[in-house]
């Protein structure tokens, strides 16, 4: 038996994290450089996230972005949770191939493509229904929730076949709801799940350009529009203050998320082992 090398394990690790991080790393470090040419260093300054603060576009832009994805990452979870729900507890129903298909399409399907088809379906229903009158917040809603509820059923199906089905048949048989069942039991075993879907839809919402470009329209322009437009006129110091922001923001967030799982997780192992010993005595 071949035994791993310590030393080359830890470099190809150490190999990989550098270079994963060092870009985001040397992005923080150029967000305080003094000159506007972003890759010469002459001096630490703070004027670009003053420069940032006072620009109306890339802030209206933020806002926008931020609301979407907030309001995508919500409603995935929502229609996500009940999509997976149904994707595990629900067996093979008549039509369940096409009702599971129909959930994991997106996860393979161009997102070229996505923005075609949803871009046809909207200005068809502004001619036949008057409804929606132009591509805005709404259109890049609905299509960032209808691309986000594929992965957020896929977490929740893979949580719900793990939960031991004995809880809420001891539920049942204490005269329990199906209702009650869910809320009280369900719901709380796969919070995680929901949590971890919750952020990966607020993620892909926030990223998205491809599905953006086709949905949005005059006075609807999110950040990685305008992101994108300026990188193409060559870099902006602005840039990398508003990336190291958003870096900032994620990381807390991340840190906080984790903290909260793992409590949550410490807190249901104390209840499972104080539910075991009173069962005992």
């Amino acid at each position: 038996m071949i035994k791993p090398n310590k030393t080359l394990s830890v470099t190809v690790l150490g190999a990989g994290y550098l270079f994963l991080y060092l870009p985001i790393v040397l992005l923080v470090i150029y967000s305080f450089n003094e000159s506007k040419l972003v890759t010469l260093w002459s001096g630490f300054s703070t004027k670009w996230y003053a420069a940032l603060l006072e620009d109306d576009e890339l802030i209206s832009a933020a806002w926008l972005s931020i609301r979407i994805a907030l309001l995508t990452a919500t409603a995935s979870v929502v229609v996500g949770t009940v999509a997976g729900f149904v994707l595990a507890r629900f067996g093979r129903f008549r039509l369940f191939t096409l009702f599971s298909a129909m959930i994991n399409a997106p996860l393979v399907m161009p997102e070229v493509i996505i923005g075609i088809s949803m871009l046809l379906l909207f200005v068809q229903m502004g001619q036949l229904l008057g409804w929606p009158q132009g591509r805005g917040l709404m259109t890049i809603w609905i299509g960032h929730t209808t691309l986000c509820v594929s992965y957020v059923a896929i977490i929740v199906q893979s949580r719900v076949r793990e939960l031991d089905m004995s809880l809420e048949e001891a539920a049942m048989d204490l005269g329990a709801t199906p209702g009650k069942i869910f809320f009280a039991i369900t719901l709380p075993l796969i919070s995680q799940a929901l949590v971890s879907g919750w952020l990966l839809s607020f993620t892909l919402s926030l990223d998205d350009l491809v599905l953006t470009a086709f949905l949005s329209g005059p006075g609807s322009t999110t950040l990685p529009l305008v992101v994108f437009s300026r990188v193409r006129l060559g870099l902006n110091p602005e840039m990398n203050a508003l990336a190291t922001l958003f870096i900032s923001s994620v990381t807390i967030g991340v840190v906080a998320v984790n903290w909260y799982m793992r409590a949550a997780e410490r807190k249901l192992a104390r209840e499972m082992r104080m539910a075991f010993a009173a069962e005992a005595a």
